[in-house]
């Protein structure tokens, strides 16, 4: 664990039933002489940006929206985007949607026309924040409304990376249960898994701290009690609910701590294969506990006493609960293996050896992986 940390998230967090009511305020209090709507077809298909707009338009402000972000963006995506909201003048970015909209319109305001999403590649924390940001997340998964990240594709490595920089904290945050109502069931059980890789993650890894585990665990414990009803038929409104805080308090434990091998070994998935990312996480979360169990036992046995609080349980066992738990999850949840997206056994090593080069990540793992574990948790997950 950490002996020195800090804690970074927004700084207004509007959420509860009717949390958009807060918008008017937040645009008045800003004065913005335009404001850029940013989401993706699906979500307008969805209807929600509508609501959106009318709250804005309704506060007297002007807005132009953008609606074409795509799915799994690669790095010009961003460049286009700020040249787009400069270009009308823009300065107040609002973004509806998962977190391929979240990220996009963090580095959107991030740039500043000379600097390039290419450059903080690079060197990511050259840029500062110029356009002031309000997410409104429609997933109960990525995080990314509470995160200093924003992640990419790159082509040229057939891989998605990890831009941190401060300046990429939203500077205001709607989190309102309307905005998940209708989620489809599969994609509450694949984001609802990315937010529990987030939280156990990072309370088992290296850079795990006072602060980190707090939201942590509190995102680990209403994840557990609520995923499943949240998935199940129409969905559970108070377990959705409770998944969409779940969400942000795990992002909040990013900033302060950060993941660890399981997003390092999805980072190629997503890159080469185009799997969902928290597809991706949730296919390698089991095989990667189960190879750290030994280095964090301390740590799974916290996680058992805080959600299942059971005391007559003999130490050695609880970590081996945990982990049941979890595979009882993934299961449940219908979360396919590798091998349905055409991964073979030959894949394996390649894969391995891109996912090992996310040091930033790897770093954190409470146990070091060499290229013949990675294979071997790879082919756990076909």
């Amino acid at each position: 664990m950490l002996e020195k940390y800090l804690l970074k998230m927004p700084g207004n967090v509007f959420s509860g039933k009717n949390a958009l009511d807060n918008l008017e305020a937040v645009l008045k209090k800003n004065g913005p002489s335009l404001v850029a709507l940013l989401t993706d077809k699906g979500i307008g298909a969805a209807g929600l940006p509508s609501l959106v707009a009318d709250r804005i338009a309704e506060a007297g402000f002007r807005f132009v929206l953008i609606d074409d972000i795509p799915a799994e963006p690669d790095y010009h995506v961003a460049d286009r985007l700020y040249a787009r909201i400069a270009g009308c003048g823009a300065d107040f970015i609002v973004a509806l949607g998962g977190g391929s909209v979240m990220d996009m319109a963090k580095l959107a305001g991030l740039l500043d026309g000379e600097c390039s999403t290419a450059d903080l590649l690079v060197a990511p924390a050259r840029a500062e924040k110029h356009i002031r940001t309000l997410l409104i997340p429609t997933t109960c998964g990525t995080g990314s409304e509470a995160t200093c990240n924003s992640i990419v594709f790159v082509p040229e490595q057939n891989m998605k990376v990890g831009i941190v920089n401060d300046g990429l904290i939203p500077d205001y945050v709607i989190l309102d249960p309307e905005m998940i109502r209708s989620l489809p069931s599969k994609i509450v059980a694949s984001t609802g898994l990315d937010a529990l890789c987030h939280a156990i993650e990072c309370f088992t890894g290296t850079k795990a701290n006072p602060f980190s585990d707090l939201f942590a665990l509190k995102a680990l414990e209403l994840i557990f009690s609520s995923i499943e009803k949240a998935v199940d038929g129409n969905g559970d409104d108070e377990c959705r609910q409770r998944m969409q805080i779940a969400a942000f308090y795990a992002g909040v434990a990013i900033s302060s701590s950060g993941t660890t091998a399981v997003h390092a070994l999805s980072y190629p998935l997503g890159g080469r294969y185009h799997i969902a990312h928290g597809v991706s996480n949730a296919m390698l979360l089991v095989p990667v506990m189960r190879f750290n169990a030994e280095a964090c036992q301390d740590r799974l046995e916290i996680i058992h006493d805080v959600l299942f609080g059971r005391s007559d349980i003999p130490r050695k066992e609880k970590a081996g609960l945990v982990l049941e738990r979890l595979e009882q999850m993934v299961k449940a949840l219908d979360i396919p293996g590798l091998s349905s997206f055409g991964i073979t056994e030959e894949d394996l090593p390649s894969l391995a050896k891109d996912g090992l080069d996310v040091k930033r990540l790897m770093m954190n793992n409470p146990r070091p992986m060499c290229l013949e574990e990675a294979v071997g948790i790879y082919r756990e997950a076909l």
